[in-house]
């Protein structure tokens, strides 16, 4: 399964790739429920246990069916998943290590100015997109303490949500649609393999403490020897 992962997750990638440039609906229907769950079989295939990332991932599979359909209330219940995505992280996040003081300030900073950008053209939606994207600036303000390629899903989880919401405002970008899709499973991505691998202790039992303890004691009993 380890050998034949990348590839299928490479092809759906593709095919959801595909389905975004061309507007092909039925492409994108066949491949965009299947990012988060793929990643979500690596997860555990590597560290064996449910937690909160595991969590934040189903929530991105709601929301990513959710941002499938059409009008207002798939998109407003698209965010409500996608926060309970970011609110998965952030714990998770915060309970590994503290996040860079400088990373919390520049994330802060940038959802304000953000929010003071777009809120003139958000109508219904800005207090909702207001409380989704202080989620997502501290998220990724809190993978920054986990490890670089934590940081970089994080900053990369925000530009994509941030071009959501430019286009939410009624700023037409040309490309927005691949530019999202793109940035967004690079950062799922990076952030489901960066806590895949990142470094936890090691459990230590009675008989390990005790082997470790009888050695320190020899130890001192050969260094004690020596000084004689």
């Amino acid at each position: 399964m380890r050998r034949a992962w990348p590839v299928l997750f490479g092809l759906v990638v593709a095919v959801e790739l595909a389905g975004v440039a061309l507007d092909q609906p039925a492409l994108q229907w066949a491949a965009k429920p299947l990012l988060a769950p793929l990643l979500l079989v690596r997860l555990l295939a590597v560290r064996r246990h449910w937690d909160l990332v595991a969590t934040g991932l189903v929530f991105a599979t709601a929301g990513d069916v959710a941002l499938l359909l059409p009008g207002t209330t798939a998109f407003l219940a698209g965010m409500g998943c996608f926060l309970g995505t970011q609110l998965c992280l952030l714990a998770a996040f915060l309970r590994h290590r503290r996040p860079p003081v400088p990373a919390v300030a520049g994330y802060l900073a940038l959802w304000v100015a953000a929010n003071a950008l777009l809120w003139p053209r958000l109508g219904e939606l800005r207090l909702p997109v207001l409380g989704y994207s202080l989620a997502l600036s501290l998220m990724a303000a809190a993978a920054a303490g986990v490890s670089r390629r934590a940081a970089a899903g994080g900053a990369l989880f925000l530009l994509s949500d941030a071009l959501i919401g430019a286009g939410a405002a009624g700023l037409a970008l040309p490309g927005r649609g691949l530019a999202v899709m793109i940035s967004y499973v690079a950062a799922l991505y990076l952030l489901t393999t960066a806590w895949a691998g990142r470094d936890t202790p090691r459990p230590v039992d009675a008989a390990s403490a005790w082997q470790d303890a009888e050695r320190d004691d020899v130890q001192r009993v050969v260094n004690g020897a020596r000084t004689e």
